[in-house]
């Protein structure tokens, strides 16, 4: 069975932004060979849910796998991101699509978050007068 999964990110007008997600996308498609593997944004950015969801559809995905990269489920993850997904489900109703949780409601990304800040705080900083 031919899977796909979308990294669904914010998007912003500055294209810098989104260094750091399309470096998790390429890590993903190196840890998982053969698996279509794609980014999508709710705004400023493209591909949008809708096109990236048409693309791996019309790709022959029959499971497609939404990661939402948000550090929590606010209005965007819990409203709107739903809302686009059932569209695409009316659109593609062979295709399976699962909605996973917020990536920053992982454990291991909490962890890793709380990591950096702790390491900060090790850091020398500015000289006190």
């Amino acid at each position: 069975m031919q899977q796909g999964l979308i990294l669904f990110a914010h998007g912003a007008r500055d294209p810098r932004w989104a260094e750091p997600f399309d470096q998790v996308a390429a890590r993903v498609r190196e840890l998982r060979p053969g698996q279509r593997v794609t980014m999508a944004y709710l705004e400023f950015m493209a591909p949008d849910l809708d096109a990236a969801g048409n693309a791996l559809a019309e790709a022959g995905c029959q499971r497609v796998e939404v990661l939402p990269l948000f550090l929590g489920a606010g209005g965007h993850v819990r409203k709107d991101l739903p809302e686009r997904l059932a569209r695409l489900r009316e659109r593609h109703p062979t295709v399976t699509w699962t909605l996973h949780a917020a990536a920053g409601e992982s454990p291991r990304l909490v962890q890793a978050l709380a990591d950096i800040a702790a390491e900060t705080l090790a850091l020398p900083g500015p000289e006190q007068p």
